[in-house]
Order: C-alpha cells, then structure tokens, then sequence
C-alpha cells in the first residue's frame, strides 16, 4: 500500500485570507497524523501566499511522521530547506500568477539550476523527489540529476473526461511508473487526486507515495481532517 502525504497548504490558505492565526497548519498536520498519514506535505512558495516560514519551524518540531517540503529551486528557498531539513524535499516549477501548481519541471531545460539544488539538498541530508510530467525525456533525465524518487503530476489524467481520454492519460503513468522504477528510483504521484479517482493510481505497480492536499482539506469542511484522511487511506487499502 502507497504511503499516504497529507499536503496542508489550503489550512493555511484560509488562514492567510483574514491574515490572522487560524486554522493553524500545526494543528492540521496533528489531525492528519491522529488519521493516520504517513506524512505532512507542506509547499513553501517564494511568495508566502500560504504556508509561512514559522510554520515549516514548528512543523519541523512536532511532525512524527514524514515531513515533505515541496519548494522551487531558488536559491532562497534551497537554502532554508538545508537550514530545517525536512525527511524529504520535492522540487517542484513555481509561477506567481498560477493559482496551484500547473505541471513538471523542465529539468531538460534548467539541468544546471536543478543539479545545484539536488546536490545542496541532498548534501545537508535530505531525500530527494523531483516533479515531473510523464513525459519521458524528463524522465531520462531524474537520475542523472541526483534525485532519489520522482513524483508523477498526476494532472492530465485527474483532469481528463471519464472513458477512453482518462485511459490514455493513465497508460502513460503506467508506462511512466515502470521507467521510474526501471531507472532504480522511488515512484510518488500527486495533483488533483481525489476519492473518486485515486483507486486506478494506487494500483500501478511500485507506487510508493501519494501526495494529496484538496480534496482531503474539502472533505474534512464536512467530517473532520481525522475521518477525512480515515477515508482516503481505507481508499488506498
């Protein structure tokens, strides 16, 4: 069974949208734990439009499961990820003007920025995931930078019409998880995953880990982060 990332970052959007101090992402990451995740997934943006530098502090103090810091690779950011050394860090593209992550990284293109940033990463001791298009000339290219797993975006398929667009789109991932593997790396996925669509995803073979923020956070208005993350991780049982 995949391990279950609970990603946090819309406890703190709400939060920011009145600027004061609650929800607090501290106590969410609890809830999701007392559910049963496996690990908190938190994304520190250049932008602090969510989760703020105090919360990557006190996460890294009271989290007993896995911390997945996903950052961009600027030099900004690396460098705090290298100062509190969450268990893993994701690389991930970040644009101002996108309302949530849109796609991979194009490692092809920024090879140099994104071999620095592993090997900073991955020198102060942390586990290293890169996010990625099933596409696989990028994916030709994951190990050859350093990383240790690679985390599909899961996007084309979660977004695709229900039939034979949502087959295609999961053959890809399919054939992409097996050149993951094939490669010697860790396969993760994430992105618009939900409790409708998650099923076919655990069911590729190797899948290691999960990384899933709204649609749990969505549920949890109704039941509770505690049942909501119960009710995910029943899923991917």
């Amino acid at each position: 069974m995949p391990e279950l990332g609970v990603n946090i970052d819309h406890v703190a959007t709400v939060r920011q949208a009145r600027r004061t101090y609650e929800p607090d992402p501290v106590w969410a990451a609890a809830e999701a734990e007392l559910g049963g995740a496996d690990g908190i997934t938190i994304h520190l943006r250049e932008d602090r439009r969510h989760i703020q530098d105090r919360d990557l502090e006190l996460l890294r103090q009271t989290v007993n499961v896995k911390l997945n810091l996903e950052l961009a690779a600027a030099n900004e950011i690396v460098a705090i990820a290298c100062r509190v050394k969450p268990d893993q860090a994701t690389l991930v593209p970040e644009r101002r003007e996108e309302v949530t992550t849109e796609g991979g990284l194009d490692i092809a293109s920024h090879r140099q920025a994104m071999a620095a940033a592993v090997g900073k990463l991955r020198d102060a001791g942390i586990y290293v995931s890169l996010f990625l298009d099933p596409d696989p000339k990028q994916l030709d290219l994951a190990k050859s930078l350093g990383a240790e797993a690679v985390e599909l975006h899961t996007g084309s398929y979660t977004n695709a019409k229900a039939g034979k667009q949502q087959k295609t789109e999961l053959a890809k991932l399919v054939a992409a998880g097996k050149q993951i593997r094939d490669a010697g790396l860790a396969l993760h996925a994430g992105h618009g995953l939900n409790y409708h669509n998650v099923r076919p995803i655990v069911a590729i073979d190797g899948m290691h880990e999960l990384n899933i923020g709204h649609a749990i956070i969505s549920r949890a208005v109704f039941v509770g982060l505690r049942e909501a993350v119960r009710e995910m991780k029943r899923l991917l049982e």
